[in-house]
Parts: C-alpha cells; sequence; structure tokens
C-alpha cells in the first residue's frame, strides 16, 4: 500500500479498521473494548498502557496488534538491569573510521512493546519519555527521528506485585489511554483451552494493513470535526479535575488534548465525522485516570476513588446543546 495516494473516504476508514479490529479479535478473545481502546490509541497518534494482573493477554493484544500490521516491530522486556542504553541506543567508537557511531537502540520500531515497564528502574523508564513525546531520541546531543507511525504498547502489572516500580507522574502522562484486560469469561476462556492447546493464534495472524495504511487512516482521523462547544466541554471536564477536592493531581494540559484527539478517533469508528460529548465521557476514564492521584485520605470511601471522582465529574459538568455541535 502507498501512503502517498489520495485521501481515504469514510467507508474506506471503516473498512480498513474493522479489518483489523477482527484481526486482532481473533487472538483476543472475547475483549472487543481493549481491541478497539488500543487501535484508538494507534490512530490518535497515542501510547497505551495495559495494566493488569499476569496471565491476561496483555502482552497478547499488544503482539496481536503487531502482526496484523506490516510494520517493524520491537519488543523490550523490561527487568531491574536494563539500561536506557538499552532502549535508546549508545554511541561507540569505531577504530577505523576514528569516530563514534550511534547503534539505535530497541526503540527504533513503528511499534515497540515494552513488556512488564514497571519492573525496570525509574531510570531506563524515563529513557522513553522523549521518544514517546516528540518522536526521537537525543544520545550525546544529537537527535535521531524514530519511525513514522510510532506505538509505545507498554504493560505493566499492578503495583502490590512483587519487585515492581510506579511509573512516575511524567511517564503516566505520556501514555494516552491507560486499560485493564480483566479475566475472560467461562466460554471465552474455554474456547482459548480448545484452540491454543497444540497451535499459537499468533501465527495464523497476516498483516491487514501496512505503515502507510496506518498513515492514511491518522490523517482521516485528524479531520473529524471538533465544534467549539466540544471543545470547551473537553476544557470544562478537565479542569474539574484540577479543582475537585476529592483528587490531589488534576489532568494536565496534554491530558484534555489527547482526550479530544481519542475522541476524533472513537467517532471515526463510529462512522461519524463529528465528534459528540458522548466520545468525551466514555474516553474521560481510560483518558484521564492514570494521570490523576486521589486526595489524602478519599482512598476510604471506595476501592477505586479516581473513577468515582470522574464519575461525579460527568455528572455535575454541563452538557453543550446539540445545536452547538
Amino acid at each position: 500500500m502507498d501512503d502517498t495516494g489520495p485521501e481515504i473516504t469514510a467507508e474506506q476508514f471503516r473498512t480498513q479498521t474493522s479489518a483489523i479490529l477482527t484481526s486482532v479479535g481473533e487472538v483476543i478473545d472475547g475483549k472487543p473494548d481493549a481491541v478497539r481502546s488500543a487501535l484508538a490509541c494507534l490512530l490518535a497518534e497515542g501510547h497505551l498502557l495495559i495494566e493488569d494482573v499476569p496471565g491476561v493477554g496483555k502482552t497478547m493484544l499488544a503482539r496481536a496488534i503487531a502482526a496484523s500490521i506490516d510494520a517493524t516491530v520491537r519488543r523490550i522486556q523490561f527487568t531491574p538491569d536494563l539500561l536506557p542504553g538499552d532502549v535508546t541506543g549508545v554511541s561507540v567508537y569505531n577504530p577505523v573510521e576514528r569516530e563514534f557511531e550511534f547503534k539505535p537502540g530497541a526503540v527504533f520500531a513503528q511499534i515497540v512493546i515494552a513488556d512488564e515497564i514497571n519492573r525496570s528502574s525509574p531510570k531506563t523508564q524515563s529513557a522513553l519519555l522523549e521518544a514517546m513525546e516528540e518522536g526521537q531520541v537525543t544520545v550525546d546531543g544529537r537527535t535521531h527521528p524514530l519511525p513514522d507511525p510510532f506505538l509505545v504498547v507498554a504493560t505493566q502489572n499492578p503495583l502490590e506485585m512483587e519487585g515492581t516500580y510506579a511509573l512516575p507522574e511524567a511517564q503516566r502522562d505520556r501514555f494516552m489511554m491507560r486499560i485493564s484486560m480483566g479475566y475472560p469469561d467461562a466460554a471465552a476462556e474455554a474456547l482459548m483451552l480448545r484452540q491454543r492447546d497444540s497451535v499459537n493464534p499468533l501465527a495464523a495472524i497476516t498483516p491487514v494493513a501496512d505503515a502507510g495504511a496506518i498513515r492514511r487512516l491518522i490523517g482521516f482521523a485528524r479531520a473529524v470535526h471538533v465544534s467549539s462547544a466540544v471543545e470547551e466541554y473537553a476544557v470544562a471536564l478537565s479542569q474539574a479535575t484540577r479543582a475537585d477536592p476529592n483528587l490531589h493531581l488534576g489532568a494536565s494540559p496534554r491530558a484534555t488534548l489527547q482526550l479530544v484527539r481519542a475522541a476524533k478517533v472513537w467517532a471515526a469508528l463510529d462512522g461519524r465525522e463529528f465528534v459528540i460529548p458522548d466520545d468525551l465521557t466514555e474516553l474521560l476514564v481510560p483518558v484521564f485516570a492514570h494521570r490523576l492521584l486521589p486526595a489524602r485520605g478519599v482512598h476510604r470511601a471506595g476501592a477505586q476513588p479516581v473513577e468515582a471522582a470522574l464519575g461525579q465529574i460527568v455528572d455535575r459538568v454541563r452538557v453543550p446543546l446539540a445545536a452547538r455541535f
């Protein structure tokens, strides 16, 4: 597929995204919401954080996305002894040329799977900051651009698990969404036992899109219309998190921007070329929750105080009138 071709139509967008969703869904049984969120992150030019207990398919989801797209893929297993240079790359002295040469690290791929990212030290985690925000890596004063498109799909275990390091706020803010896989239902788990006894489902996946096609899908999503009223609603939701007494840390301006970008893709996946307030509220928890911190003592009120606070914010922030969309 040639990414220099004409812009795609809404019908072509729907057809191509449906093919990707179907391809990934053949491996990830019974988790259509997680698959859709992952695709939305890719097309909104964001990054995805998948947090859940071991063994529920976090890495499988990341690898299924990579297998469905004919793009360069690298997987980084984050461990306590992983160094920042292993991620970004290092300068190595060439005795023949008598100069230093840059050796790219594992982050130089279009899809990077950062497996169990919170098992490495904060120093190594921070090696991804510039790459995720600016699509480039700076080593020894020289800047090296990363491939386009560029997506980081990171998996992490809950912080209560042994040997984990909490991601710093600045690192979490780079992820557009955080989702959880959850345990499969009984039917999906039984189907998994029958299908995967002797066959790896990833081996059966053939790419249904390439990097050029993804760039065209991204271009279509960028053009989805967002009215001034919906923009004001997104800002109002974000500002409400900063003034909420139940939250110690509110949403950043980056969070507001990424909420709108994700909502554009969400609307396009639903066959619309304009964003409605429901797109924002549906994405509020996956886009905002991992960036927020509950106020001290609020955790006694419930198991998920941030999600509860976001629900209250949605209830009290005025929704713009339909005529203003």
